[in-house]
């Protein structure tokens, strides 16, 4: 797999997770361990609370409780974040996009093996191309 690819993907995952608990030091590693691994606050009432930022971005704040029973907060926001670090994940989505259809890839399959990886999911047809060095469909 080209090095750049594979550097390109570590960091678009990267930025989203890890989350680490402050009182007990567990870590979550994606969004998807977070909300599997961590209980709603109370039972009575809902852990995802809609917010709108001073900037007009519409998100999620998460409330969910770690395995030590204290309280963590996630946000998540559709993926026009503003902020630098926003602007940093879309152009290195970008970079991949463009690497992978460059290996022939339709454009809708580049961006779901993508979105997959930035969901902490597993990308098997991103995972063979490090294992085979040529391009995959």
């Amino acid at each position: 797999m080209d090095t750049a690819l594979f550097a390109g993907l570590k960091a678009l995952v990267d930025s989203s997770f890890p989350k680490r608990c402050s009182c007990c030091g567990r870590v979550y590693a994606s969004a998807e361990e977070f909300f599997r691994e961590t209980q709603a606050v109370r039972a009575d009432r809902k852990d995802l609370k809609p917010a709108v930022e001073e900037d007009g971005t519409r998100i999620i704040e998460a409330f969910r409780n770690c395995v030590c029973g204290s309280t963590l907060m996630e946000f998540f926001g559709d993926r026009r974040d503003a902020s630098p670090a926003g602007e940093e994940r879309r152009k290195r989505f970008g970079v991949l996009m463009d690497q992978l259809m460059g290996r022939g890839w339709d454009s809708a399959v580049a961006k779901a093996e993508l979105l997959k990886l930035v969901h902490g999911q597993r990308s098997e047809l991103i995972e063979a191309l490090r294992g085979e060095g040529k391009p995959a469909k």
